[in-house]
């Protein structure tokens, strides 16, 4: 094999991330774990990751779907969707804060009134037992009932059903045992470690570790042995130094073998895309600093409110600011250094902009 290089390693990130288009679990089973973002600019970021790799895909088929797929809504180094076998290794977990008495009492009852009733909606919960408000963790108030619903979930007892009008329908889980034996529990958490790689290989080892110590959310009853997890997974990793830094990957890929996915092709990235996601790596690839402004005070924002990066082949050319109003799209690019004189690129975009018009709009009749 050729002595490993960064354009072996941008290549094979794009190749192994943007893999020939299939079905929504087995998309989401290739990339891991696929993260969710209630702003809809064009579209929520799970829909926009998965137009990418699921064949057919339309705005809202990951919800519309969801119910009956073998999927979990789930936190897991953020909030977002992974195949259920991924989500039981995470719990039982403890929740960010303990619970006083009230709360283990009320949820108690709350656990066997949905059980009684399958799925609810905080709705009609909260009218069931109205609790009250309580301050949620942004500081302004929610319904006692909803935050205690979100903690249910989080701690194991609870899963998201379905969603109605974008608002969680809950219903009752089978809580996991605990793991007495820490052999196990080492193993829980290298399998969800190999999901994170999985997820954004390759990575440098500036980000491995960060990325890797966001585990505390998925299961913060094992924050103690992420170190040694860490440790293990650098060992067990394949790896090389590129470029003036450690790189890994999950053991048994070459990223120096022919990587097709997506290489050849113009696309147009969510923020939260696995390509994307990690900035350090963004910036390594392509030597300028993405970033999102969503939450930038306008004045400040230099590539917009939800800029999407373009990827070109295997280079990010420029990003775009993309709108859809009434069967209408506007792309508003912006270019990093000059815009492709290639016929080819203008070929590319005019079909990636007519995919994201066929993925905003409506389903065709039958």
């Amino acid at each position: 094999m050729p002595e490993l290089t960064l354009d072996h390693l941008r290549r094979y990130a794009i190749g192994r991330s943007l893999f020939k288009p299939t079905s929504v679990v087995r998309a989401i089973g290739k990339l891991g774990f696929v993260q969710a973002d209630p702003i809809r600019a064009p579209a929520r970021a799970q829909d926009l990751t998965l137009r990418l790799r699921v064949k057919d895909y339309r705005a809202g088929d990951l919800e519309r779907a969801y119910p009956r797929l073998a999927l979990e809504e789930d936190f897991f180094i953020n909030y977002g969707f992974l195949p259920r076998d991924v989500d039981l290794l995470m719990h039982p977990r403890p929740g960010r804060r303990a619970w006083d008495a009230r709360r283990r009492k009320h949820s108690v009852s709350l656990l066997e009134f949905v059980r009684e009733h399958g799925a609810v909606h905080p709705r009609d919960v909260d009218a069931h037992f109205a609790h009250g408000s309580v301050k949620n963790y942004w500081g302004g108030s929610s319904n006692f009932t909803t935050h205690l619903l979100d903690s249910m979930h989080y701690r194991g007892f609870l899963r998201i059903a379905r969603r109605e009008g974008g608002v969680r329908v809950y219903a009752a889980r089978d809580v996991a045992e605990p793991l007495p034996d820490p052999k196990l529990r080492a193993a829980r958490l290298d399998a969800l470690v190999d999901v994170v790689v999985q997820t954004y290989a390759p990575l440098p080892a500036t980000s491995l570790g960060p990325t890797l110590r966001r585990l505390r959310y998925a299961a913060p009853q094992w924050q103690a042995q992420l170190t040694a997890a860490i440790a293990r997974a650098k060992e067990r990793l394949s790896h090389a130094h590129v470029a003036g830094h450690e790189w890994y990957w999950p053991q048994g890929e070459r990223p120096q073998a022919r990587w097709e996915g997506g290489v050849g092709a113009l696309s147009l990235l969510t923020p939260f895309d696995p390509i994307v996601w990690d900035r350090k790596r963004f910036e390594l690839f392509w030597g300028w600093a993405y970033r999102f402004e969503a939450y930038t005070p306008v004045a400040k924002r230099k590539l917009g409110y939800y800029a999407l990066p373009l990827l070109w082949r295997d280079q990010v050319v420029a990003w775009a600011n993309v709108s859809f109003k009434e069967g209408q799209l506007d792309c508003q690019l912006g270019f990093l250094r000059k815009r492709p004189k290639e016929l080819e690129f203008e070929r590319a975009l005019d079909l990636e902009l007519e995919r994201m018009r066929r993925f905003l709009g409506p389903a065709d009749p039958a």
